[in-house]
Parts: structure tokens; C-alpha cells; sequence
């Protein structure tokens, strides 16, 4: 079997070496790391390298792309095309990223039409930055994770978008008004700088700090060619975009909560949030610090989706101009519902929302089943089983 080894810098290939132990060959085929902290020393690391980079880490951080998917970046080469010289791919990645010379390509841009009218621009990365991407991200995952505050559900293990809806459904119960937040503009608008200084906080690896600083400016390749560089923003799409999403929301807002007012409680899904409140003018006060805290932040609030809402049911019979919002495909309002006891009555609950409602109505309409009379049941549940389950 033939395996990168590391060398002087050349990309080269020589033949595997088996280990004493049967734990697999030397290189690039070693088992894949266990889930937690990559290991810094060990087999796989050049000592002649300035950086210490496990070719572990890079092997799992591909078998994770591949895992994903995802569509070709400006080099139009795929997944598939990437396993072509697999090895030799691998290697140069990590060769590079262990000497310091490695410089991310251009993100290609793409617009995903939005249900207002506007676009969403999605950065794709290269397949090979996507591995090197990941290969970051699980050597500085394991240093932020355990700082993050419960009440963050977004891309973290063992966290859920269900979650944060079930425990936003019991805290609107127990109070009144919801300030629902929406950041404008949020990925586009991330601040280079606070960014960086929040990376700071919890790493001193110098590896890490160049790698993330050139992702943040790498350029955006539009359609036609052109490279538009980049001084604020992360691109949504690339690997290491909601890991620094998430920690740079953890200091301008998390941890702004946890200091100034530790009694309101939230729920923060990236940079969807939603605060409770006792009172109507708690809620108007909470909206007014925070607008405050995310200026300083670089950052400022959608003047038109941001809303306080207040909490109706048959208890709370208030009459305000809002008393429903969306949060993560499922709709907040008064809803009939029946109690242990066969009661019914209306309480303030979730529901799947109407735009979530249509995507799927839309999905399923796009499989054109009443073409497919030519297939089996069983056909038919290999196909779609898969998406039905998510």
C-alpha cells in the first residue's frame, strides 16, 4: 500500500510501514482520531515542521467533508475528483498547513433567492480548504465548547434546534412578552477585528490565529470572475464560519446577558434569539440595551423583524398588536389545546410555521410521485425514507 509520509517539504509518496502494535500503517492511514481533543504529538506529527499538525486530524477532517457533501468551490473540483489522487491531496494540505505556506483559494459566491424577495450569498469553499477548514476547527472546538453558555443551541454537539424550541414553549408560558431579535445582516457584517480578539481569548496557537485571519479575508469570487476582497463578514457556507459565529455571539451577547441581566432568560439559535421578559417595559428596556450592546459590538438590529410580542392565552388576555413570531421553522401564537382532563383551551404554543410548511409542501410536489408508477413501494422508501427522516 502506498501512503504519504512526511518529508522536507517535497510531495512525495513511499511505502507504508506497518506498526508494531497492528494499529494500522504510518501516515495518512491511520485510524481516525477519537471524537474531543485532536493530539498535538504522537505518530503523524514532523518535528521538522514548524507547526505540529497530526496527519490524524487531517485524514478525520476529510472523512468528515466527504461525510457532508457539498458542491465544488472556484476550482470546480468535487468530492470525487478530490479522491482521484487522494493521498497526494491530503498530503499537500497538510504539508502546508504544517510549514505555514498554506493560503486559502477564493470562495465562490452563490445567491440563494430569500422568501422577501432578497438574496442570501453563500460562500463555497474548495473541497481541500473545506478539509483544512475542518482540521481547524477540531483543534480549537474542544478549547471554546465547554465556555458556551447552555441556552446556545446552534452547531454544538448534543444541542438542537428542537431543543430550544421545547424549552422556549415552557418559558413562554411562565412569562409574558418575548423581544424577538434579528441581527441584520449578521454574517456579512462580523467585525474582523472583535472576531480575532475573541479567538485570542481562548488560544495562543499561532497556527490557528494565521490560518482563521486569512479565512476571514479571503476574497469572494462572483460569477463572472471577479474577486471582491473581503474586510468584514465570514462567509456563511464555509466550515469555520459557525464556530467563530457562535464564539463571537458568546462575548457580544451570551456573556452581556450573563453580566447585566442573569435573571431574563433566552434562547440563542446562531443568530436567531429570543429574550422573556415579566413586563412590556422590560421588554421595550431589554431591546433598547441590547441595540446599545451590538453597536458596540459593529453590529445593529433589522428595524422591521425585530418585534416584542406579547404571550396571549386564556390566562394572559391582553390586547397588543403582536402576539405571534417565528423561531426556527415553528410559529408562536394562541392555539386551541386540550388539557389532561379533556378541557379545552387556548394556551400560547408552537407550531410548524406557514413558510416551513410551504418548503415541504414544495419539496414533496418536486418528486413528481404520480410519474413514478414504474417503481415499488420499496423503491419509493429507499428514495425518500431518508429526506422524510431529515
Amino acid at each position: 500500500m502506498r501512503v504519504p509520509m512526511r518529508g522536507t517539504g517535497a510531495d512525495q509518496l513511499v511505502l507504508a510501514v506497518k506498526s508494531r502494535n497492528g494499529d494500522g500503517a504510518k501516515g495518512l492511514d491511520r485510524p481516525a482520531l477519537p471524537a474531543g481533543q485532536p493530539q498535538v504529538g504522537g505518530a503523524g506529527k514532523c518535528k521538522a515542521k514548524p507547526f505540529g499538525i497530526s496527519k490524524w486530524v487531517v485524514w478525520e477532517a476529510y472523512k468528515r467533508v466527504k461525510a457532508n457533501k457539498g458542491a465544488a468551490g472556484v476550482d470546480e473540483e468535487s468530492i470525487a475528483d478530490f479522491e482521484g489522487d487522494l493521498k497526494n491531496n491530503l498530503y499537500k494540505i497538510w504539508n502546508r498547513m504544517s510549514s505555514g505556506s498554506y493560503f486559502p483559494p477564493p470562495v465562490r459566491l452563490e445567491e440563494i433567492p430569500k422568501a422577501d424577495g432578497g438574496k442570501r450569498p453563500l460562500g463555497i469553499p474548495t473541497v481541500a480548504d473545506r478539509v483544512a477548514q475542518t482540521v481547524a476547527k477540531m483543534y480549537l472546538e474542544p478549547k471554546v465548547e465547554p465556555h458556551f453558555h447552555p441556552d446556545s443551541y446552534a452547531y454544538r454537539q448534543g444541542k438542537s434546534a428542537i431543543e430550544a424550541v421545547g424549552v422556549a414553549r415552557q418559558r413562554c408560558w411562565r412569562y409574558n412578552w418575548v423581544v424577538d431579535l434579528d441581527i441584520k445582516g449578521f454574517f456579512d457584517n462580523l467585525d474582523h477585528g472583535l472576531v480575532m480578539r475573541a479567538v485570542r481569548k481562548h488560544t495562543d496557537c499561532k497556527w490557528l490565529l494565521l490560518y482563521i485571519e486569512r479565512w476571514l479575508k479571503a476574497p469572494v469570487q462572483l460569477k463572472d470572475g471577479t474577486l471582491n476582497s473581503r474586510d468584514k463578514g465570514t462567509p456563511q457556507g464555509s466550515v469555520i464560519s459557525p464556530l467563530l459565529a457562535n464564539l463571537f455571539l458568546h462575548y457580544a451577547f451570551d456573556e452581556w446577558m450573563r453580566r447585566k441581566s442573569p435573571e431574563i432568560p433566552f434562547e440563542r439559535y446562531a443568530d436567531d434569539i429570543i429574550v422573556h421578559c415579566h413586563s412590556e417595559r422590560q421588554a421595550l428596556w431589554m431591546k433598547s440595551e441590547v441595540e446599545k450592546r451590538l453597536a458596540q459590538c459593529k453590529l445593529e438590529l433589522h428595524p422591521e423583524k425585530t418585534k416584542i410580542v406579547y404571550c396571549r392565552d386564556d390566562r394572559r388576555r391582553g390586547r397588543y398588536p403582536h402576539v405571534k413570531f417565528d423561531f426556527l421553522g415553528f410559529t408562536f401564537q394562541p392555539r386551541g389545546v386540550k388539557g389532561h382532563w379533556g378541557k379545552c383551551f387556548y394556551g400560547f404554543n408552537p407550531a410548524i410555521s406557514n413558510k416551513a410548511a410551504k418548503a415541504i409542501r414544495d419539496e414533496i410536489r418536486s418528486w413528481q410521485l404520480h410519474l413514478r408508477s414504474n417503481k415499488s413501494h420499496e423503491d419509493l422508501s429507499r428514495m425518500f425514507n431518508p429526506i422524510i427522516r431529515g
